[in-house]
């Protein structure tokens, strides 16, 4: 039988265990770094999958992630950060892990096999929905019996195994042809770090086509700390021109919101004024500055 390539042994992995430990993190870094390399073959894909997103997001549907294990945290780690990030919706985040919240505290490797729990989490998805299911072998039991139970929504697949059987049912396949693992079928290694690179660029481009990214600043950001209220006003300011205490006023005037608050500092005559220039432009703050 044909080991997945999860399972085959790395070249750097023989006589690992006899090694000094920096000669075991080179090689281990070195097991990171050829994972990443994966990623550039699957950009086409990868743009696809951001697509779908931003769609789902501009229809008022939801991005559902669904994994297991340790490509559940990824998808996790991916989801959580959106709406604080990009100022999406938390209702428009779901994420369904095999065995649910508990399997966060003490993860079970039996939970990636309950196909009835996965159906039935997946009863709820919706027709604008983006379904966005991950797993090294492609076979996870959970995912794949979430992504059959829900042809409604477009589904996503990111896997780490070419040929598997979550590739074929998914609209939107992602393979991220990972090198073996240095220490062998150990995919929070180098698979699941593919996968976290995979989404953090799906989704950052996502939040770019929704029109939350200017100039590499986020211009939908939900400043709830004083970190990010610092933050926001810095992008305030870089953006109109204006200083920081300008921009602390013009935040203030926008409840916040950054792009708003950008539009008062570039000669919008009030809030109201600023928020029809800028759904005018659907969001954008680009073409929102370009009507002033």
């Amino acid at each position: 039988m044909t080991l997945r390539r999860t399972e085959q042994p790395h070249d750097l992995a023989q006589g690992l265990d006899t090694l000094a430990p920096p000669a075991i993190l080179s090689a281990l870094v070195e097991g990171q770094l050829g994972a990443l390399a994966a990623l550039r073959p699957a950009l086409p894909a990868l743009q696809a999958g951001a697509e779908a997103m931003a769609a789902a997001i501009g229809n008022g549907g939801r991005l559902i992630y669904t994994a297991a294990g340790s490509s559940g945290l990824m998808g996790m780690a991916d989801g959580l950060e959106l709406p604080g990030t990009f100022g999406l919706s938390p209702a428009q985040i779901v994420i369904s892990l095999a065995g649910g919240a508990s399997s966060l505290q003490h993860m079970t490797g039996n939970t990636e096999d309950d196909v009835a729990e996965a159906r039935a989490a997946a009863s709820t998805v919706r027709a604008h929905d983006c379904v966005i299911a991950i797993s090294a072998s492609g076979a996870t039991p959970y995912p794949l019996a979430f992504l059959k139970a829900a042809p409604q929504a477009t589904r996503i697949a990111i896997v780490n195994t070419p040929a598997s059987p979550m590739l074929a049912q998914a609209e939107i396949g992602i393979c991220l042809e990972t090198p073996p693992e240095v220490i062998s079928g150990s995919t929070r290694l180098g698979a699941a770090t593919a996968q976290k690179a995979a989404l953090n660029a799906m989704s950052s481009l996502m939040g770019v086509l929704l029109g939350h990214v200017h100039d590499g600043m986020m211009v939908n950001l939900v400043a709830d700390n004083a970190k990010l209220e610092d933050r926001a006003a810095r992008i305030v300011a870089r953006i109109s021109g204006c200083d920081l205490a300008s921009a602390h006023h013009h935040l203030t005037a926008a409840s916040g919101a950054v792009k708003l608050a950008v539009l008062l500092a570039s000669g919008a005559r009030d809030i109201e004024n600023a928020a029809q220039i800028l759904g005018a432009a659907r969001g954008h703050l680009r073409a929102a500055l370009n009507s002033l």
